[in-house]
This record gives structure tokens, C-alpha cells and sequence, in this order.
């Protein structure tokens, strides 16, 4: 693999360390500004919605610009995103740091389209797995420290490490990314007819639904940690660490079995996993090793899911791989955001102990959608019509 995807996958540690630290640190966060756990969790709301509703507009905007300054652009909107939060003594500061970081979290896609341009299509999957890796990452190293950061001091505090590092990755982006990048920007042209395609609406709809349903959840991690399984500080940022590390599995399993046994077969495995463990995860209340079991055996099928999805997308249209990418990012973000909507409004109802069974529907909606509309056919004949070409 080239070497620049393990730099686009450090900055994606960052930028989702950054992202979703927050549901570890709710608790402090809104005993500070004097709001509920669940108005809290509107920040991820906050967040996700601006990466998927105005994230594509900077990319489309910076859709002619070398690769390299739209990377930094995204970047530094990211950091100053960061900043913005890190100096936040209200509510109003906070979700307006977190929009200003939904921008620039159109680094992700960005970088996934480079990944794609930069191997032979026989390596996508491996390439998209290298570049995801920073994000599974995250919830190993950067959401766990966060998490503690927060709870043993302030929750400002993970906050601004975040700040300075992506401040550092902004330095290396500047030193070390080639000027000249040879992948596609992303623009309007051809997107019309793609989107009026059934199979290609059918992969976004997909990752709108699971994203629901693992947010709908992770959202308020903290709070179900605590709910499940009351433990210190040290006991939950472990927890997460191994959540994460699961996470990092499945993310490089889903690139092998996507490259190996195709896109369609590996999700539906995955989702079906992924339905089994949200049913059962609430019934491991009262013994870690179950809660363990549980969240380990979720998050290898829940994060190896967006590799095949992506590769979906890059299959159907090569040359539109940037667009599509973005909007399958607008729609994982809109999940979060739903999910959050939808854990937060759940939450006093079925109680945090309970809040994994608000997903699970949403997991049978997506089960639904890859049975009965398949994608193999119409993607073949469209690789075939731009390698012609």
C-alpha cells in the first residue's frame, strides 16, 4: 500500500477521536453547561448533521483544487472546529465548534477517494480498510484516553489534546502530502442519472440505516457502560479500548472478505451479527464479561461494514467515487445524527440499559434493503462501460 494512505489514516484517528469522544465524557459535559445527558448528546447531532448536509458542499466546492490543498483546507476547518470547543463555557460555543468540525470531516471522504484512485481496483478493499483504519483506531486509542481525560479532570481537557493534535497532522499534511495527487475531484456531472439509480440509492439507504441503529446506541455510551456494568473510570476506559480493538478487526476483515467473497456476502453476515448482539447486548446487564462479549462481537461486524459499502460505490461509478463517497458519508452522519435523535428520545422510556434495543429495528430495515435490491448486476455493467471508455 502506498505510504500516504497510513498518513490519511493518521489523520482519520484524529478527526474520529475528535468526533466521537463525546459520548464518553456526557456526564461532565453536561453537568458543566447545566443540561441533560441527552441534550448533551445533541452535540454529536450537531456534528453529524454538518458532515453530511454541508461537507459535500466543500467538497464540491473544492472539487477543481489539487487534492492536496482540498486536504488541508479540511483539515484546518477541523482543527479550528476543536478550538472553538476547547474555549466553550456554553452550549451555543460547543455545537457551533462541532459544525465548524462536521466540515472539515470532509477529510474522510477526500481521503477514501484518494485510496481508491491510487491502487488497482483489485486492491480497493485493502486500500479502503488502510485509509477506515484511523477511525476504527480511534476508538482504541483516542475515544478511551478521551473518555478518561474527561472524567479525571475536565471534559474540556481531551478536547483540547485533540486540538493540538490535529493542529501537529495539519504540519505533516503541509511537509509530507505530494502537490500532485492523481485522483478525481468531485463534481455534479453525471450525479443526476447515478442518483436516480435504485442499487445506488439502496447502498446510501443501507448505511443510513445501521448508522441509526450503532449511534442510537453509541451516542450514550457512557451512560450504558454505567447502566450495564458500573465501573471506575480506568474499568469504562478500558472497556472502550477493547471496543475499539474490536472495531480494528473488523475493519481489516471486512477488506479481505470484501476483496475475496464480495461486498454483498460480507454484509449480510455482518448485519445479521451486528441484529444479534443489539437484541442481546441489554441482557448482559449485571456481568462484564458478557457486556464484553457482547460489544466486542458488535463492533467486529458494526465497523467492518463501511469497507464493503464503499467498495459498492467505487464499483458502480470509478470516475464519481469522491461524490458518492461524500454522500455515503452525508448519510452515515445523518444516521448519527438520527441515532443520537432517537437514543436521546428513547432513553428515559426503555432506560439506558436497555437503549441498544432502539437500534435493532433499524438493522432489520437494513437487512431488508440488501435482500431485495441487489447491486452486482447494474455495478459490472458500469465498469465495463468506463474501462471502455
Amino acid at each position: 500500500m502506498p505510504r500516504l494512505l497510513w498518513l490519511l489514516s493518521l489523520v482519520n484517528l484524529i478527526i474520529g477521536s475528535g468526533a466521537f469522544v463525546i459520548g464518553g465524557i456526557l456526564v461532565p459535559l453536561s453537568q458543566d453547561l447545566g443540561i441533560s445527558v441527552p441534550a448533551a448528546g445533541q452535540a454529536m447531532t450537531a456534528y453529524a448533521l454538518s458532515t453530511a448536509l454541508l461537507a459535500p458542499l466543500v467538497l464540491l466546492a473544492t472539487g477543481g483544487w489539487r487534492r492536496k490543498h482540498a486536504l488541508v483546507l479540511a483539515l484546518a476547518l477541523f482543527a479550528a472546529g476543536n478550538l472553538l470547543c476547547a474555549l466553550a463555557t456554553s452550549t451555543v460555543l460547543l455545537m457551533a465548534g462541532r459544525v465548524l468540525m462536521g466540515l472539515g470531516a470532509v477529510f474522510t471522504p477526500l481521503a477514501a477517494g484518494i485510496a481508491v484512485a491510487v491502487v488497482a481496483p483489485a486492491q480497493r478493499g485493502q486500500a479502503l480498510a488502510l485509509t477506515f483504519l484511523g477511525i476504527s483506531l480511534s476508538y482504541v486509542i483516542g475515544v478511551p484516553i478521551g473518555s478518561w481525560l474527561g472524567l479525571a479532570y475536565s471534559w474540556h481537557a481531551p478536547i483540547w489534546l485533540f486540538t493540538a493534535l490535529a493542529l501537529l497532522a495539519l504540519a505533516a499534511l503541509v511537509s509530507w502530502v505530494p502537490a500532485d495527487i492523481r485522483a478525481p475531484g468531485a463534481s455534479f456531472a453525471g450525479l443526476p442519472a447515478l442518483l436516480a439509480r435504485p442499487d445506488v440509492l439502496a447502498v446510501l439507504l443501507l448505511t443510513l440505516a445501521y448508522f441509526t441503529a450503532i449511534f442510537a446506541v453509541f451516542s450514550y455510551i457512557g451512560p450504558v457502560l454505567q447502566a450495564l456494568s458500573p465501573m471506575s473510570r480506568e474499568k469504562q476506559s478500558l472497556t472502550l479500548a477493547l471496543f475499539g480493538l474490536s472495531g480494528v478487526v473488523g475493519t481489516l476483515v471486512g477488506g479481505v472478505s470484501n476483496d475475496r467473497f464480495g461486498p454483498r456476502r460480507t454484509l449480510l453476515l455482518q448485519l445479521s451479527v451486528l441484529g444479534t448482539t443489539m437484541m442481546l447486548l441489554p441482557l448482559s446487564r449485571g456481568s462484564w464479561p458478557l457486556l464484553m462479549t457482547a460489544l466486542l462481537v458488535w463492533g467486529t461486524a458494526g465497523f467492518g461494514m463501511m469497507v464493503p459499502q464503499q467498495s459498492r460505490l467505487a464499483a458502480m461509478a470509478p470516475t464519481q467515487a469522491p461524490m458518492l463517497m461524500s454522500l455515503n458519508t452525508s448519510m452515515l452522519y445523518l444516521g448519527t445524527a438520527a441515532g443520537a435523535i432517537v437514543g436521546g428520545a428513547l432513553a428515559d422510556r426503555l432506560g439506558f440499559a436497555h437503549l441498544a434495543w432502539a437500534g435493532a429495528p433499524f438493522v432489520a430495515c437494513g437487512l431488508a434493503i440488501l435482500l431485495f435490491v441487489h447491486t452486482s448486476g447494474p455495478a459490472v455493467k458500469v465498469d465495463r462501460q468506463e474501462n471502455a471508455s
